[in-house]
Order: structure tokens, then sequence, then C-alpha cells
């Protein structure tokens, strides 16, 4: 209830600033309101390699500000009780042409774009294997008034990027889009992946670290309720001795989840935990094997046409609780496993079919090709002409 009345009483002073803000003409003006960096990074970067007309602004929520202060362009921590920054971020989102998002943001619900203004959904995953947005199980634990504040901030969407034509029936559903709503582009940041200058220089520095070693990446999804020791259902003491000879293992969390637990230090040599590490598909490149559960990693991994292991120890609580779009099985693209001993097993044992992964990626990754942030610019051209 406490928490209802902050967001309603926040969404009221945004609109006041807003339709204040509103009066004044557009600009010529790109506003990226972030959650998640890569994205957005990519897509600034082609504007600046496009040579653009056009200021740009990032809001951004959490620690990726960090991301963006060396661009040089104004940036501004969205979703604080800055007055200052509750202004600018009105006045930027209420003048600019193009907007960004990349995640839900509930100041969306309160206001209305001029005609002219473009919103588009940077969705920040490729794919999905838990529902989101009004497919989210968990959503009915919510009231009334915030079930209907979803689907106002849905209905702002003008267009939503996607990388496969599986992945825009997935958000016509989680965002009650239409076709008329999809972008069919690819998702920029997998780009990276065509880049060849830029994955040798990851692939050596991190060579420098690991040596010849084999990369294990174990990068579990987000569970509500767990922010410490989420590692527990793993038993990385097991892994360090059958596994240690051969391979290192990486941890990646969930940006949502702060750990105390110093697993890089306990098991010094063969963990190493990179959940700071600021681009996940730099890790992706110099992993040789994923582990994960829920998470959308998958679907960019796959263009890579490595083998995936999946652990979702608790897969009829999290199904029952969260929601997924189908039968795990049926979602996944690889050996399904419920214990540290079947995850050592399959890579002992090599129990991989890389054609299953090969026709995922094909299946998922249809759009992103290489050149989709330029595809991106390309759509937005008009609006900012």
């Amino acid at each position: 209830m406490i928490r209802e009345y902050i967001v309603t009483l926040y969404l009221f002073v945004f609109k006041i600033l807003f339709t204040l803000c509103k009066i004044i003409n557009l600009r010529n003006k790109v506003t990226f309101v972030i959650s998640y960096s890569e994205n957005n990074l990519y897509v600034y970067e082609e504007i600046m390699r496009q040579n653009l007309n056009c200021k740009v602004v990032f809001q951004c929520k959490g620690k990726c500000i960090n991301d963006f202060k060396q661009t040089n362009e104004k940036v501004i921590q969205f979703e604080t009780i800055n007055p200052i920054h509750l202004f600018q971020s009105a006045y930027h989102l209420a003048t600019s042409k193009v907007i960004f998002v990349d995640n839900y943001f509930g100041f969306l619900a309160s206001i209305h774009f001029k005609k002219q203004v473009e919103c588009i959904q940077l969705w920040h995953a490729a794919g999905a294997i838990k529902t989101f947005g009004l497919k989210d199980q968990s959503i009915w634990q919510r009231s009334k008034k915030a079930r209907k504040r979803f689907t106002q901030v849905y209905q702002k969407f003008d267009k939503v990027v996607v990388g496969s034509n599986e992945m825009a029936e997935i958000f016509k559903k989680a965002f009650g889009v239409s076709e008329r709503n999809i972008l069919r582009t690819g998702i920029p940041r997998t780009d990276f992946f065509y880049e060849e200058t830029k994955k040798r220089r990851v692939v050596n520095y991190f060579k420098n670290i690991f040596g010849s070693k084999k990369v294990i990446l174990y990068a579990p999804t987000f569970r509500d309720g767990r922010h410490e020791n989420i590692y527990q259902d793993i038993d990385l003491k097991l892994m360090r001795e059958k596994l240690e000879a051969e391979y290192v293992l990486l941890l990646r969390l969930h940006p949502s989840i702060q750990s105390k637990m110093m697993y890089d230090l306990k098991y010094d040599g063969f963990v190493y935990d990179y959940s700071s590490w600021p681009n996940i598909n730099e890790l992706l490149l110099i992993t040789n094997i994923l582990i994960t559960d829920y998470s959308s990693i998958p679907y960019e991994f796959s263009q890579l046409l490595r083998p995936i292991i999946f652990f979702p120890y608790d897969l009829e609580e999290y199904q029952l609780r969260r929601g997924l779009w189908d039968d795990y099985d049926k979602l996944v693209p690889g050996p399904v496993v419920k214990t540290t001993e079947g995850i050592i097993e399959c890579i002992q044992n090599e129990n991989y079919n890389l054609d299953h992964i090969k026709n995922f990626s094909k299946q998922w990754n249809m759009y992103s090709t290489g050149i989709s942030s330029q595809n991106i610019v390309n759509y937005i051209k008009n609006r900012l002409g």
C-alpha cells in the first residue's frame, strides 16, 4: 500500500512537470531511458557514425549511468527524488522527437507524447523463456491500479524492436501490441558478434587471465526474494574438484542481485565473479560452455554455436510462480539437468547437440545479422529530419 502511494505521488509530480514542458516546441533530439547499457550504446554509436544532426540525452536508472559518462552527452540519473534531475527528465522527454526505452518505466503511464514523437521499446532481451508483461503470473499479486498502469505503459510503445518473428509474437502477447508496432531490425548489441577487431581484442585480454583453460559461464536468472547466496543450489566445491584441471568457472549474477558471497576468493583459481562486468557479450565470446536456467542469455549465445546446459533446479516452483511461454523442454536447445552431478556429467561426456543450437539461433536471431544498429538509426532518420 505504501509503495503504491509513493508511485502514485511520483507519477503525479512527473505528469505536472511533463505537461508544463510540453508547451515547449520539440527539439531535434533523441532521449534514451536506460536500465541496461549495451543496446543503447550500440544505437548511440551508430548515430555518431552516421553523424545525425541531433542532440542525445541519456536518462539512466541505477549503475548503468557510469557507462554513458564518457560520451560527453547529457547524462541524467533517472527515477530519483532529486528535484533537478526530475525536472530535467521531464523536460527532455517532453521535447524529444525520438524516445528509446529498454524496460518497463512507470512514467509512461502518466504522460502523453505529442503525435510527432516516436517511442521505441528497445527491450533488453533477444528472446524469452519466462513470461513477462501482461503474461507474468505475478502480475495478479499486484493491485488493480498497478495492473491498469502496466497496460497504460505498454500502450505508449509506438514500436518494439525484435530480432525474430518468434519474439514479435511474444511481445504482442506481453505488451498487448499489434503487428504495426513491431520493428524487425535485429538486436543492436548482437552487432558485436560481427565485429572482428573488437572480438580479437576481447579474446586476447581474457587469454592473458585464463591462459589455455576453457571457460564455463554460470548465469542464473533473478529470483524474487533471493538476494544473497544465489549459488546455494550449485555445488561449486564439487565442480572445482571435477573440472578444475581443464576449466575455469565464471559467475554472472543478475544485475538486480547484490551478493556478499566472495566466491572468487573461496574458490581461488577456479571461480571468477564477473557479475559487474559491463558487457555480457564479451563474456559470452570467451565462453565455451554456458550454464543457465530461465535467462534470455541463450538466445544471443546461440549465435556462437556453442554448448548450453540448462539447470532449472526449481522448475516446478518457478513455473507456478512466474510462468513460462511453453513447456521448458520445448523452449531450450540443450540438456536439462537438476543437479550439479548432472552438469558435470554433461561437460565430461560432451552431451550436446550443436545442430539444436544452430536451429535455435536461426529461429531467434533471423534479423540480428550484424547491421541491427544501422537498421534502427536508418528508421529514426525520418523523425529527425
